[in-house]
């Protein structure tokens, strides 16, 4: 309690004993008295406190009442704080606007209000955390609960991620201000970042144009038929935003990305060390199969040792467990972010996923997909960060003369078009024609050849639906050797470069 400032009477939040449950009296009085001195520590603090994080409710209601005054761009000081309590009667019975006017004069330094906030919204958590253990606790004794162990298990898991993203387990409802500054600090980030980007660079020039980045909250999908380089697109980008991850520390010691991401690869048809394998040959410029084969020199294997040093430490977080289902994918991406922090996921394939216990014996495999997708964009806006998952394609692509594929094609998977907010598709003219080469030595051979010549090396990926901006093809390099995708140059893309 700091000198000469009566203790306002303590309402507990909980059942617990208010003399054991975490909380700081000094901490809330010092930080009042320091805000009710400079209002503008307000805006060093409000970014991560609010009234709910206080424990006593006078204090609350005195940091609410401030909060609203301060974002109006009005004075919040003990004078003006007088006539909103002037009927408060908690107030009146520890002093009324004398408590204030006490706050104010024993107000310390406001170098040190940060760190009073910080100790309040410390006291805050640790007193939901207790709530939640009791919950827990509450849940696993009750003999009459549906849920069994597993699930339990996975919605505790997903409470306590929340309380270490935010300090809170419950969501709600915000105000349209809140929501405008999340939109704002978007646009500050576009604007700030070279290129012009407001989500996550793939590394891809046109696509990043094309979609501005991959955005928080967002499920993408990338479908094709087999064989289109659906994995080695989705490999390429999610390599490309590990290796340029960087971070920095918020005001509560969370780490967040400024710069690409920290990736989680769920790989559900190839193991961990096939995929690694893709990314040491797409960097290496060794091909794949050269390595798995040992057909490599000593200036290979030297090249191969440099690159897997280089990119051995990037934040790049593989599980190739099969057969798993959506409520075990969330539950190990929720602590795969608690643990070492996570800012895309990438899903190799949504169709190898299952529905779990969400879905009866009876149902069809239309109605599972759906139940998948509609847990992907669910897990997305839960954890606040882009979703990439790949999708097969139905068979019916190939019984077309016109093998580009269109979103008609996704129909028969369900909620695939509905539930995501951008569809791509991989798709190389060069892997068909290929299959159609007529006789040698006849007219049709020579035309296949030009056409194979012109295809050679190239893909497109085709931008089916993107729901905050345009559709479109852009146009790729790929090489089938190394997996690997990369820019198309192009005459006219560097006509404006600095020489």
């Amino acid at each position: 309690m700091l000198k000469g400032i009566m203790v306002p009477a303590e309402s507990p939040v909980n059942d617990h004993d208010p003399d054991t449950t975490p909380h700081n009296i000094q901490a809330e009085q010092a930080l009042l008295g320091a805000l009710l001195y400079d209002n503008e520590i307000f805006h060093h603090v409000s970014n991560f406190i609010d009234g709910k994080h206080f424990y006593n409710p006078v204090h609350r209601r005195i940091f609410e009442t401030a909060a609203r005054l301060i974002e109006a761009g009005r004075l919040a000081d003990a004078i003006v704080l007088k006539d909103r309590f002037a009927q408060d009667k908690t107030l009146v019975d520890i002093g009324g606007e004398q408590y204030l006017a006490e706050l104010l004069l024993h107000a310390p330094s406001g170098a040190g209000a940060t760190e009073y906030a910080r100790l309040i919204f410390d006291m805050a958590v640790r007193r939901e955390l207790i709530r939640l253990g009791g919950n827990i606790t509450k849940a696993a004794s009750d003999i009459d609960n549906d849920n069994d162990a597993l699930r339990q298990i996975t919605d505790a898991e997903a409470q306590l991620y929340n309380l270490a993203e935010v300090g809170a387990t419950q969501g709600g409802f915000e105000t349209f201000n809140q929501a405008m500054i999340k939109s704002i600090e978007m646009v500050t980030a576009a604007y700030s970042r070279d290129g012009g980007l407001s989500g996550i660079a793939t590394g891809l020039i046109d696509l990043d144009k094309k979609l501005g980045g991959f955005h928080r909250s967002d499920l993408i999908i990338i479908a094709g038929r087999p064989s289109m380089g659906k994995t080695a697109l989705a490999t390429n980008i999610a390599y490309h935003c590990a290796r340029n991850f960087k971070a920095r520390e918020t005001e509560t010691g969370i780490s967040k990305a400024v710069n690409g991401a920290r990736v989680g690869f769920f790989s559900l048809e190839m193991s961990s060390e096939q995929l690694a394998t893709r990314i040491v040959a797409e960097q290496s410029g060794v091909p794949s199969h050269k390595l798995r084969r040992g057909e490599i020199d000593a200036r290979d294997y030297e090249l191969i040792r440099d690159i897997a040093d280089e990119i051995s430490h990037i934040p790049f977080h593989i599980d190739d467990t099969g057969n798993i289902s959506i409520g075990q994918l969330a539950a190990r991406a929720r602590r795969l972010k608690r643990m070492a922090g996570l800012d895309m996921i990438v899903v190799d394939y949504l169709q190898l996923l299952t529905g779990g216990r969400s879905v009866k014996a009876s149902d069809n495999r239309v109605h599972e997909i759906s139940v998948i997708t509609q847990g992907l964009k669910a897990l997305a806006k839960e954890l606040d960060i882009p979703v990439l998952a790949l999708a097969q394609l139905s068979r019916q692509v190939e019984q077309r003369e016109n093998k580009r594929p269109q979103l008609a094609d996704l129909r028969e998977s369900g909620s695939i078009e509905q539930d995501a907010d951008v569809v791509m598709f991989v798709f190389r003219e060069e892997y068909y024609k290929a299959r159609n080469e007529p006789g040698a030595g006849t007219p049709e051979h020579e035309n296949w050849q030009e056409d194979m010549d012109r295809l050679h090396g190239k893909a497109e990926v085709i931008v089916g639906k993107q729901r905050h901006g345009p559709i479109g093809t852009i146009n790729l390099s790929f090489d089938a050797n190394l997996t690997k995708f990369s820019n198309l140059v192009q005459d006219d893309r560097y006509d404006n470069v600095p020489r």
